[in-house]
């Protein structure tokens, strides 16, 4: 059966025909099933070996301090947004980590 549904900040994996397996964290977007085609349509997409696991960590710590602190230079919503996608972004390369050494 069709279905349309929102994604949050995450990874998306690929299974290939051959098989083979590609991850991607993907910052939001939405996700449409028909019978013979899965569609992602994202808001950004970022194959998992491409993320720069360094950048992720410093976006996951300003956000906890603008959080913690209750920042005026950044919303606290936008921080929780910013929290939550460093937090995917940095699964999925775990998750790639864990699948590369199998």
């Amino acid at each position: 059966a069709p279905l349309i549904t929102r994604l949050k900040p995450g990874q998306v994996r690929l299974k290939l025909e051959n098989g083979d397996e590609q991850f991607f964290y993907v910052s939001g977007g939405i996700l449409e099933v028909q019978p013979q085609v899965v569609t992602v349509l994202a808001d950004t997409a970022v194959r998992a070996a491409d993320l720069d696991e360094a950048q992720a960590r410093k976006a996951k710590d300003e956000a906890e301090r603008a959080i913690a602190n209750r920042s005026d230079t950044m919303e606290i919503a936008e921080a929780q947004n910013q929290l939550a996608q460093a937090i995917a972004q940095l699964q999925a390369l775990e998750h790639l980590r864990r699948n590369l050494k199998h």
